[in-house]
């Protein structure tokens, strides 16, 4: 099963590369087109709700797998707000108007909200995963793991690999680095534990929290991004911790 995973996993991060190096943007032009993050999201909110409202609630959304994770799922179909005459091109900051970003939609089953997903951090995980592949072909099989975070999750040992760790800040907290782990499986992802705690610890969250509540959720609604590559993270010893499973 894990095996498939990984497999699945791969296909899928070859064929993202594959269109997202095919963009007509280079990088430089997308950091020029990026702007302010939040400048276009209520522009394109008001293009939602006035898309349901003339289609009895449908979403312009593309197709997805259903693996496909939850903040990841559902992203935005600007063609479909085109041809109702919603926008008349898509925001200069999102991956299909060459900027640095895309689109999603959260809480698509109760108040639809428009939220941002990192390219660059997005992807940096594709190129780990591909950098722990080549890892695991000249070395038997094993995995370049580091201090372990949670059961079956690791820090990533960068000096193992001998590859730099990419010098990308985190779209929640700029004053931060976006840091990875590994699953035991193989399976590369971002931790937001650092993210997470320096949240909590502003707001004073952490007598409130609740033990089976995705801390994840923190992330979304105070700020404009998304976590995406991410597991669950829940309160365990007095920190955000990263799960393989949800709780229920």
């Amino acid at each position: 099963m894990k095996q498939m995973r990984i497999g699945f996993t791969l296909v899928l991060m070859v064929v993202i590369v594959s269109m997202l190096t095919g963009c007509l943007y280079p990088q430089e032009k997308r950091k020029e087109r990026q702007g302010n993050p939040s400048e276009y999201i209520s522009m394109v909110q008001g293009a939602i709700d006035h898309f349901r409202e003339k289609t009895g609630g449908m979403l312009p959304i593309k197709n997805s797998e259903m693996d496909t994770p939850l903040y990841e799922k559902y992203k935005i179909d600007f063609k479909r707000l085109q041809e109702r005459g919603l926008i008349s091109n898509p925001p200069p900051n999102s991956y299909e108007g060459g900027g640095s970003f895309i689109y999603v939609l959260i809480n698509v089953e109760t108040k639809p909200e428009v939220k941002l997903l990192d390219l660059a951090s997005y992807q940096s995980v594709i190129e780990l995963q591909r950098q722990v592949q080549a890892y695991q072909k000249k070395n038997n099989g094993t995995l370049p793991l580091g201090e372990a975070i949670a059961p079956g999750i690791y820090h990533v040992n960068w000096d193992k690999m001998g590859v730099k760790k990419p010098d990308l800040k985190s779209p929640f907290n700029r004053q931060l680095e976006v840091s990875f782990m590994l699953e035991e499986s193989g399976v590369a992802s971002i931790y937001y534990g650092v993210e997470l705690m320096k949240m909590i610890e502003m707001q004073s969250l952490q007598s409130g929290l609740e033990p089976n509540v995705d801390l994840r959720e923190l992330l979304v609604k105070n700020s404009p991004f998304v976590p995406n590559q991410s597991l669950h993270y829940y309160w365990e010893n007095n920190e955000p911790t990263p799960s393989l499973r949800a709780k229920s």
